[in-house]
C-alpha cells in the first residue's frame, strides 16, 4: 500500500460506478441511512473538482454539489480541467476526497476511471475494496433527466469503465419498489 492516510484505516471501501443518472448518488444517500453516520460516511470524488472550479470561477459551491441543471452548465469544462490534473497525477482528486476517511465503511459514490479503482487498491489494500457497478436503462435515464451530451457521455469520465471488471456487484437500478432489495445487497457485500 502508498500514501496510506495517517487515521484509521476503514474495513471496507464501497466503490460505486455507472452512468450519470443510474442513481449513484440516490443508492450512496439510502444506503449511509441504514448503515449509520457512525458506521459509514459518503465521499465524492468529484467534490474536490467542484471547489475548485467554485472557489475559481466564483460559483456556488452547493449548487455544483446537487443534482441540477446548473452543474450541467459547468460539467464539460470541469471534465477536460479535471482530465488535464489526472495527467500530471492520476490520485490527485482521489487523494484530496479521502482526507476526512474516518468511519468503519466508507462509500464512494462516484467512482469514473479504472485509475480510481487502482488508487484505492494501491492505497488502502485490495482486500478493504469492494467494486460496485449500478446500471439502469437509457430509457430510464431519460426518465430521470438525463439527455446525452457531446462531450461529456462520450468521453472517459463516463466510458472508462464500460470494459471494468469483474465488479464484485452489478445491480440494475430501475424500479424504485427495488430499492431494499438493492440495499440488503449493497449491505451484505459491506459485510463481507
Amino acid at each position: 500500500m502508498t500514501n496510506v492516510p495517517d487515521r484509521p484505516m476503514p474495513r471496507i471501501i464501497l466503490l460505486l460506478s455507472g452512468k450519470r443518472k443510474c442513481g449513484k448518488d440516490f443508492l450512496a444517500d439510502a444506503l449511509l441511512k441504514r448503515l449509520g453516520m457512525e458506521e459509514a460516511q459518503i465521499i465524492r470524488i468529484s467534490e474536490p473538482i467542484k471547489r475548485h472550479w467554485a472557489d475559481w470561477k466564483g460559483l456556488h459551491l452547493d449548487e455544483l454539489l446537487s443534482d441540477g441543471a446548473y452543474k450541467e452548465r459547468y460539467r464539460k469544462e470541469m471534465i477536460e480541467w479535471s482530465d488535464a490534473r489526472r495527467q500530471e497525477d492520476y490520485g490527485v482528486f482521489c487523494r484530496a476526497a479521502c482526507t476526512t476517511v474516518d468511519r468503519p465503511i466508507c462509500i464512494v459514490s462516484d467512482i469514473r476511471r479504472k485509475t480510481d479503482v487502482r488508487y484505492f487498491r494501491e492505497t488502502y489494500g485490495p482486500e478493504r475494496i469492494r467494486t460496485v457497478r449500478i446500471e439502469a436503462s437509457e430509457a430510464i435515464r431519460a426518465e430521470r433527466g438525463w439527455q446525452f451530451q457531446t462531450g461529456v457521455d462520450d468521453v472517459q469520465s463516463e466510458c472508462d469503465l464500460d470494459d471494468y471488471g469483474p465488479w464484485d456487484l452489478l445491480v440494475r437500478n430501475e424500479q424504485a419498489d427495488d430499492v431494499e432489495g438493492l440495499l440488503e445487497r449493497l449491505i451484505k457485500l459491506a459485510s463481507s
